[in-house]
């Protein structure tokens, strides 16, 4: 059998509608009534909706599914995977149940599928959670997701916008995976690079989550599709500013040489187009930007909390040989939303 998937022309979260367009949709969407124990909805910009169903137990609600971003089915349904279960880890979840999405061509080998949800599969395991079904459609493209639901303390959740003026921002995994899944796409990617991509793209969060529940963390998202400074703005909510070390942000080598060579995403452009005019570069190369810019797939946490606590924090994920950096600071409201600042 053919045991590789075709690329499509957009793969894992470089196939994200642009955050402008999405927003402008979204706002134009009939209000249901208040509900009180609907804490967190599409309204807030957050990872996941979060329902209350008691004191101490609200649900986490997900889903997260694109076209292959890597040739091998099995290995794109464990990145599928855990990027689709990261939103739960995001909001300070444990994930409980995994529903898959598929759409997948009647034509191919099903094979491909098997291979696409065992991946799948197996992360979910390895998540303490449960398959519990799915759905599948026939579809001329392959995609595939999961639609999951997880479990939270509703005093204890992580939102996006909670950030406070003189907190630090931890960043728990390299940036620069879809540029180099884009020059892989055209063969100029090297071996390396693409397989610190695909071990990037393969670990769950939940290891860096865990760390971050023994600490008082005040805001937390994960980065994928909008790119690093697309959820920074997120995250500042229109009444913070930022300061980021570009110095200390950590990035797969490789992907400023393929930047540098415009092997570049569609999707890195709409995020400098939704969120570059909020940012002002000092001393940062254009390779770095871009890096900055672009969408990522299973990307990893971006926390805000103290300074005294994210140093701690630092240590106990670099004693797991997490590549997490503290790569910037909040600030008070400034003319400037976001500043980078290079050595």
């Amino acid at each position: 059998m053919n045991d590789k998937i075709q690329f499509c022309k957009g793969g894992g979260c470089t196939a994200k509608l642009g955050a402008g367009v999405l927003s402008r949709v979204l706002e134009k969407l009939p209000k249901a009534p208040y509900d009180e124990n609907l804490i967190v909805g599409f309204d807030s910009r957050d990872d996941a909706a979060v329902y209350k169903i008691s004191e101490n137990i609200a649900f986490v609600q997900t889903l997260d599914f694109f076209p292959p971003m890597v040739e091998d089915p099995y290995t794109f349904g464990k990145i599928a995977a855990a990027n689709a279960l990261s939103d739960i880890y995001a909001m300070g979840g444990r994930v409980k149940t995994a529903l898959n999405i598929v759409c997948f061509p009647e034509s191919m080998d099903m094979n491909i599928l098997g291979e696409i949800m065992r991946g799948g599969s197996e992360k979910v395991i390895e998540a303490g959670g449960i398959l519990a079904g799915g759905h599948s459609i026939a579809d001329s493209d392959v995609k595939y997701g999961l639609s999951v639901t997880g479990i939270v303390d509703p005093n204890k959740i992580y939102k996006n916008n909670e950030g406070r003026a003189g907190d630090v921002l931890v960043l728990t995994k390299k940036l620069g995976v879809g540029i180099v899944c884009t020059a892989n796409r055209v063969h100029e990617a090297s071996e390396r690079a693409m397989a610190e991509a695909i071990d990037s793209m393969t670990k769950l969060n939940k290891y860096a989550a865990e760390i971050c529940s023994k600490y008082n963390v005040h805001a937390c998202t994960d980065v994928t599709g909008f790119g690093l400074l697309g959820h920074v703005h997120e995250m500042l909510d229109n009444r913070l500013s930022c300061r980021l070390y570009g110095e200390k942000i950590p990035y797969i080598k490789e992907a400023a040489d393929y930047a540098n060579e415009f092997l570049l995403t569609a999707a890195g452009q709409r995020n400098r187009n939704f969120a570059g005019n909020n940012v002002i570069f000092e001393n940062i190369d254009f390779a770095m930007e871009e890096i900055l810019f672009d969408p990522q797939t299973s990307g990893g946490l971006l926390i805000a909390l103290s300074k005294d606590e994210a140093k701690e924090m630092l240590c106990e994920m670099k004693s797991k040989d997490m590549p997490a950096e503290i790569i910037g600071v909040l600030t008070d409201k400034k003319d400037a939303e976001i500043t980078v600042k290079g050595e």
